[in-house]
């Protein structure tokens, strides 16, 4: 059994389990999690730019440096976004290399859409509509 351990701040608790079922369906709580990460401009910030970097990532130092984040704050952030299960690291030669955990915001997205509409595909349909361009958009830039 793993010890919850404070990781977002005062007062709150959260624990280190980060298991997605094996259905590939998240539960209440690692939402939470995952979204609580987020819930803050500067974590929010390296995810985004962890996501547009996809599937390269970036070094911690490019991290930093297109941040103007202090290594060590960002460090700080990159341990709770990892806790979290959404970043990944790597290490190549001398560099760590941070990127989005996939994944991970999918199940995400999925947990929070699972009911959307009562199932009314009318109102569903434009919303996922939204989110299928960024699969095209990244098809297109390599072309």
């Amino acid at each position: 059994m793993l010890t919850p351990e404070p990781a977002f701040g005062r007062g709150t608790v959260i624990g280190l389990s980060l298991k997605i079922h094996i259905s590939g369906n998240m539960d209440k709580t690692e939402s939470i999690m995952a979204l609580a990460a987020l819930a803050q401009p500067t974590r929010l910030d390296i995810f985004r730019l962890l996501v547009g970097g996809e599937p390269l990532g970036f070094p911690a130092g490019e991290l930093a440096r297109r941040l103007t984040v202090p290594q060590n704050t960002l460090s700080g952030h990159l341990g709770i976004l990892s806790r979290a299960g959404l970043v990944t690291s790597q290490r190549l030669s001398r560099s760590i290399v941070y990127r989005a955990n996939v994944e991970r915001l999918q199940a995400t997205i999925l947990f929070l859409l699972k009911d959307c509409c009562g199932g009314s595909t009318e109102i569903c349909a434009p919303l996922i509509a939204d989110l299928t361009p960024c699969r095209t958009q990244k098809a297109h830039a390599h072309d």
